[in-house]
């Protein structure tokens, strides 16, 4: 399942671009998302977490970057701090159906249900999920 996250990623980012932006406004979640896309699709999840990891203290809070990180450490099979992540951006916004969904895909990830409630069982083909095919080394954008 590991080679099936990330469906957003699209054409090639431009990685600089994306980290310029950031340097520029820290805050920045359009622009931390898509490159920790092209970082986790360049098998460098450490590199993207760390992106997300700098939004988040920019931008405290904000659900897609929690959502982002999440699906990180559920790529890396950190399944609980994944959890952890979509339980705190679900008591924000208990409706959301991408949080919903990616919460009950974790959670199957692990091997557990979520108690109570009869949602149907989470798609891991959705948007946020697809082939990774690109391989190149991690640490190369780096320069912050």
């Amino acid at each position: 399942m590991r080679e099936r996250i990330a469906l957003a990623l699209g054409p090639d980012v431009d990685e600089k671009a994306l980290r310029d932006a950031l340097k520029q406004r820290p805050d920045n979640v359009d622009a931390a998302i898509p490159l920790a896309r092209a970082l986790l699709a360049r098998k460098c999840p450490n590199d993207a977490l760390e992106v997300l990891d700098g939004i988040l203290l920019a931008a405290p809070g904000d659900l897609r970057a929690l959502n982002a990180k999440a699906v990180v450490l559920d790529h890396e099979g950190r399944h609980r701090e994944a959890q952890e992540l979509y339980r705190q951006a679900l008591a924000a916004e208990p409706a959301n159906p991408m949080l919903r969904n990616n919460f009950k895909l974790s959670l199957a990830l692990e091997g557990k249900t979520e108690t109570g409630g009869a949602n149907p069982a989470p798609q891991a083909d959705g948007p946020h999920f697809a082939a990774l095919s690109r391989t190149s080394p991690c640490g190369t954008g780096s320069e912050r």
